[in-house]
């Protein structure tokens, strides 16, 4: 969990870096009327993403508690969307900054006080799409590095409204990121859903530093969401990759796989998850998350590790790891029953849902143009 708080941490000063880069920093901030787009991101329902997320009740001290099943999905969710909130501010501020043109100009950055050369340019490609425009800050001093000192990509066009981000953030600022040298953001983002989706978002984040399992067991390294939205509707799913993890027996290197439906308009949410190991490689519902489903490998390892478990001691400790849990703005509700007639629309948008390939994400790398 601590590599999760540190990179919540690190995408909210990140988000700050682009206000350097004004061309002139006496220039007056002009009142943004700009074509460019100012929401590049998928509001995700509290109710499955916000640290309470993970609360919730037990069935007595020796009940798995909802905290500890659903924590990090919460988590995971969060960072995900984290990503995506500094592509909007990105945006939000080559509008505000008037960088919404062909240029090149240098700024000192106030976080590492290191020389950022950045560039925009019109009309560029990006793995096979046409964007309007691409922005490119690098730093100054790195461009002969193995990396080139890329800090930050943005592709971009205006309508419909889409784009890509790819960030370094140690290139950004090697102060606060001089721990993680080599991690890395893309998010993806469009209001033209071809999957039919009013707009939706691809959030990955590769090449986190994992501690040590003697200070971080569940360390993550790599991770990849997906987030829709039609009216007030949002479905979420994805994989984050762990390592070093294991439970109950030796196995090591684990994927927590998910899929998870909200409404904004009621902050409720409903989650189904699956802990397949790290090498899997398969992109079935079936394997990923209900022979993998945190029930059946606790159940299984639990089992295998004490032959002569009473079995109903074993089920009533994981009571609440049923597929699926509910949510509510208070937090983990209940596991299996729907609560009320309110989950009905969601309860019905999990089997349309699958994780990534976990093998897929154990790899996943992200390259700069």
């Amino acid at each position: 969990m601590k590599s999760i708080k540190l990179i919540i941490t690190v995408l909210a000063l990140t988000s700050l870096v682009i206000t350097g880069c004004r061309k002139e920093q006496n220039e007056p901030i002009k009142d943004s009327q700009s074509v460019l787009p100012t929401n590049f991101k998928v509001d995700i329902p509290d109710a499955i993403s916000h640290e309470s997320a993970g609360g919730g009740k037990t069935t007595g001290t020796d009940t798995l508690g909802g905290n500890q099943i659903y924590g990090h999905l919460a988590n995971f969710i969060a960072v995900g969307e984290g990503a995506a909130e500094i592509v909007q501010h990105i945006m939000i501020a080559i509008a505000v900054y008037d960088l919404d043109q062909a240029m090149t100009f240098s700024y000192q950055s106030d976080d590492d006080n290191r020389t950022k050369d950045v560039e925009i340019v019109e009309n560029v490609s990006f793995e096979g799409v046409n964007y309007g425009y691409r922005l490119t800050i690098w730093d100054a001093a790195s461009t002969s590095n193995p990396d080139g000192g890329y800090a930050m990509q943005v592709f971009w066009n205006n309508s419909p409204v889409e784009g890509v981000a790819l960030i370094k953030l140690y290139n950004l600022d090697r102060t606060g990121h001089q721990n993680a040298p080599d991690a890395m953001i893309r998010v993806d983002y469009t209001q033209s859903s071809s999957l039919g989706y009013d707009e939706h978002m691809i959030v990955y984040i590769a090449d986190l530093p994992v501690a040590s399992p003697l200070t971080d067991l569940y360390a993550v390294d790599n991770m990849k969401m997906f987030a829709g939205r039609t009216g007030t509707t949002v479905d979420v799913f994805g994989n984050s990759n762990h390592p070093n993890a294991k439970f109950f027996n030796d196995s090591v290197g684990y994927n927590w796989a998910f899929v998870a439906a909200g409404r904004q308009d009621l902050d409720i949410g409903v989650a189904e998850v699956g802990i397949p190991l790290s090498n899997t490689n398969s992109t079935d519902r079936q394997v990923l998350l209900v022979d993998n489903s945190i029930q059946q490998v606790f159940s299984d390892q639990i089992h295998d590790t004490w032959p002569g478990i009473d079995s109903a001691t074993v089920a009533g400790y994981l009571y609440n790891t049923e597929a699926p849990g509910y949510f509510d703005q208070g937090g983990f509700v209940q596991a299996g029953t729907s609560p009320s007639s309110n989950y009905s629309s969601l309860d019905t948008r999990l089997p349309n849902m699958t994780p990534y390939n976990p093998l897929d994400v154990k790899n996943l790398s992200i390259n700069f143009q």
